[in-house]
Order: C-alpha cells, then sequence, then structure tokens
C-alpha cells in the first residue's frame, strides 16, 4: 500500500466522519427544539422574538403544506424514499468534495432526515418559527434551504473556476 494511497483513504475517511457528523449534529439541533417547542409552546402561546415569533404548527404537507392531503404513509414512504437517495448520493460524492459542500450536504441531509423522523410517529411535522409573512417553518427547513443554497453557490464557483478545457 502506497503513501498516496494511505492518504487518500484517509481523506474519504475524514470527508465522511466529517458529513455524518454533521448532519447528525443537525439532526440532533432540530430534533431538540422541537422537543422544545411541543413542551414550551403547546397551550398556544407564543414568543415574540421581534422579527421572528416561536409559535407551535404542525404541518401535515411538505414544504408549503404541499401534499397535506396525501395519506401520511404515503407522504413519509415519499419523503423517506428521498432522504435515502440525498444521503447515498452524499456518501459517494463526499469523498471528492470541497468542504463546503460536504457542509452543505450534511446540512440538506441533517435537516431532512430530522424532519422524516418528526413525520414518522403521527405524519406531521413539528414548526415554530413565524414570521407573520411566511409560512411557518423549523430549523431543519432552515438549514434544508441554507445547505441547498450553498451548494448553487459553491457550484458556481467551482464552475468559475474550473478549466473550460476539462472534460472536452
Amino acid at each position: 500500500m502506497t503513501a498516496d494511497h494511505t492518504d487518500t483513504g484517509t481523506r474519504v475517511f475524514r470527508a465522511r466522519i466529517i458529513l455524518v457528523a454533521t448532519a447528525v449534529i443537525v439532526a440532533g439541533l432540530d430534533l431538540g427544539a422541537k422537543t422544545w417547542a411541543g413542551r414550551a409552546l403547546n397551550d398556544g402561546s407564543s414568543i415574540d422574538l421581534g422579527l421572528l415569533q416561536l409559535r407551535l404548527a404542525f404541518n401535515p404537507g411538505v414544504a408549503f403544506s404541499l401534499g397535506d392531503t396525501l395519506p401520511p404513509a404515503v407522504l413519509l414512504g415519499v419523503t423517506g424514499v428521498i432522504v435515502v437517495a440525498l444521503a447515498v448520493f452524499a456518501f459517494r460524492f463526499t469523498p471528492n468534495a470541497a468542504l463546503p459542500f460536504v457542509l452543505a450536504l450534511a446540512a440538506l441531509l441533517g435537516g431532512a432526515v430530522a424532519n422524516v423522523i418528526d413525520r414518522a410517529p403521527d405524519g406531521l411535522v413539528t414548526d415554530y418559527l413565524h414570521t407573520g409573512w411566511f409560512p411557518t417553518f423549523n430549523l431543519a427547513d432552515v438549514f434544508v434551504v441554507t445547505g441547498a443554497a450553498v451548494l448553487v453557490v459553491a457550484s458556481w464557483r467551482a464552475g468559475d473556476t474550473a478549466d473550460p478545457g476539462a472534460g472536452a
């Protein structure tokens, strides 16, 4: 076994550990916040934080309540398949990815996993962040959107620095 092969193996292992550990931390943060919100705001109260209010809501659908009329098992199954596909993609993509891509994929994956875990028992996702001008959402949604945005921006930046002759 050569030093290059060992270095590559270590780099791949490290990148995957960063992916998994960050996704677990993201999911844990969201699930902890959902547990807190379910206990602290279950009496219909809200906490005003200025631009943001903490107000408990339950979403039977996905983003913007899309799919809220579907049977919960169908929605859970579809989102579960999407999350598994995302996890496989992230795990395969990570060894060759720069750190911003790994962290963005981890945020996206952790947020998605947290929402699937939250939906599993009763078909509902707990939301608690309310702006008054946007549908109520949760920390997992913030991680999913932020992770996707970072992936887009990092992809544009990577495209700007790529060799135009590469792949030709």
